[in-house]
């Protein structure tokens, strides 16, 4: 079957060389735009394919839903301190009062007393936890983070993403990922 197809749809998994995927939060996903440049750049292995081809008036191929880097990419051993990776340590949960919503990034010890940007002094807060908190130290608020901020390694991250899984899961994505979910018909 030839079709026409839209940038954001059919992703290819991507998997690293040992067939685990790159990252599971975010899912290390490519465009299909991207995994059949990959494969015709000879960067990867197509491992799955979907029902769907792309086609030209002189080469038709199937859309990998798949592929696997055929060099093995060493993954980093620290993560990246961003916004995302810190709500991703903290389980997209305020670490005072536990909500989900409105998520900030919060100073422990606030950066006018001191404080620097780090991973042992900014944890997840609400917005309405952090107005309440302010520019003051947790004994002065009141307000303790429900687990005290740490440097996560790479597998608590993986760890933490397991937890969440995307909205989109393709069949024959599910022998290389493991998330406690089933797939929805």
């Amino acid at each position: 079957m030839t079709i026409a197809v839209s940038p954001d749809a059919h992703p290819a998994l991507v998997l690293n060389a040992d067939f685990r995927p790159l990252s599971y939060y975010p899912l290390s996903l490519w465009s299909w735009q991207d995994a059949i440049k990959a494969v015709f750049l000879d960067r990867v292995n197509i491992v799955a394919e979907y029902e769907f081809a792309v086609s030209s008036p002189s080469f038709k191929m199937a859309l990998p839903s798949v592929v696997s880097l055929k060099n093995y990419v060493r993954p980093s051993s620290t993560p990246a301190f961003t916004r995302f990776n810190v709500f991703l340590r903290d389980e997209f949960s305020c670490q005072y009062c536990g909500s989900t919503g409105e998520l900030t990034f919060d100073h422990v010890i606030p950066r006018s007393k001191g404080g620097i940007t780090s991973w042992t002094n900014v944890c997840a807060a609400c917005s309405p936890c952090n107005l309440r908190k302010g520019n003051k130290m947790p004994k002065e608020a009141d307000m303790f983070p429900r687990q005290k901020p740490f440097v996560p390694n790479v597998e608590h991250l993986h760890k933490n993403g397991r937890k969440f899984p995307p909205n989109y899961l393709h069949e024959s994505w599910m022998d290389f990922l493991y998330w406690d979910t089933e797939l929805e018909p």
